[in-house]
């Protein structure tokens, strides 16, 4: 398993920090985006978030999946490579 997860429907009010704050506990983050839309600069819903070793992603996936932050249930997985 690689260091970046996938974390989907993110609440529109949730910014980099609030989830760097969310999934720190699990261990040392190394970095948090959530996307922006190019055009209004609002938030897409989804994110990443990156962690310094592999076991740490593995229960930060386990754990926060299915969990409500700002009011939304999040889906988190492995993030992909892009094809």
């Amino acid at each position: 398993m690689n260091n970046r997860l996938f974390a989907r429907n993110l609440s529109l009010a949730t910014n980099d920090e609030l989830l760097r704050e969310a999934f720190k506990r699990f261990g040392t983050v190394t970095s948090a985006h959530v996307v922006l839309d190019r055009t209004t600069g609002a938030s897409r819903g989804f994110g990443f978030v990156s962690f310094a070793d592999s076991e740490s992603a593995k229960q930060a996936m386990r754990e926060m999946n299915g969990v409500t932050l700002d009011g939304r249930v999040l889906g988190v997985a492995e993030a992909r490579e892009r094809e």
